[in-house]
């Protein structure tokens, strides 16, 4: 049912250390399809088809000098394909809420998508709230500080994209997957620190559930990565 989609930013022959899922979550028609071509290979097509069902897309990336692949999933906004959550959601280890900031029902849904996705993913898994199409500025039907109250509410970070200018779209996916690093490699140290959690060396390759606080994301560190 998924389809894989080559990553062509990086050597095909380079040593993966980490594998991060992303999964892409949100009403149909927000751009999350976009967000994900964008990132995966720079592309925007305004004549974008609705995704049917689930597909993925992968793009490596350096960081702290480990080789990361991101394995980014998009899935369908529509209620038909709801079934397909729990599988969707296994193993991710990142979520990107994404709504559309010209349409405010799009943002009202977040609450909805919030409690499937902790119904369904690892309960320390890293969120970022997206408002997407912030090139639209003229149709805005979302205020910047709604999203951002809600965002410092729920402990996620937040940040508006444009996917059509390509703003923000890198910073997104940096901030989650960096996030998940840090705590990969707090975790990685605690085990070898306490020789108690077997050989944290396998964890590398694999993809990676997280115990521990994933959310404890400080206020400030939410506001200075919104969007003027």
């Amino acid at each position: 049912m998924a389809s894989g989609g080559g990553g062509g930013y990086g050597d095909g022959n380079q040593k993966i250390d980490y594998v991060f899922k992303v999964v892409l979550i949100g009403d149909s028609a927000v751009g999350k399809s976009q967000i994900l071509a964008r990132f995966a290979r720079n592309e925007f097509s305004l004549d974008s088809k609705s995704t049917i069902g689930v597909e993925f897309q992968t793009r490596t990336l350096v960081i702290d000098h480990k080789s990361v692949k991101a394995q980014i999933w998009d899935t369908a906004g529509q209620e038909r394909y709801r079934a397909v959550t729990s599988a969707y959601y296994r193993g991710a280890v990142g979520a990107m809420l994404v709504y559309d900031i010209t349409k405010r029902q799009t943002f009202e849904h977040i609450p909805r998508w919030l409690e499937e996705l902790r119904n369904h993913a690892d309960k320390n898994i890293v969120i970022i709230l997206i408002g997407n199409k912030s090139d639209l500025q003229s149709q805005r039907d979302v205020p910047t500080e709604d999203a951002k109250e809600f965002a410092e509410k729920e402990g996620l970070f937040f940040l508006e994209t444009s996917a059509l200018e390509s703003t923000n779209v890198e910073t997104a996916f940096m901030t989650v997957l960096t996030e998940i690093y840090n705590i990969v490699n707090k975790k990685t140290l605690a085990a070898d620190e306490s020789q108690g959690n077997g050989n944290p060396a396998s964890l590398a390759g694999k993809k990676i559930i997280i115990p521990g606080p994933a959310q404890e994301i400080p206020a400030k560190k939410t506001m200075c990565c919104q969007s003027s």
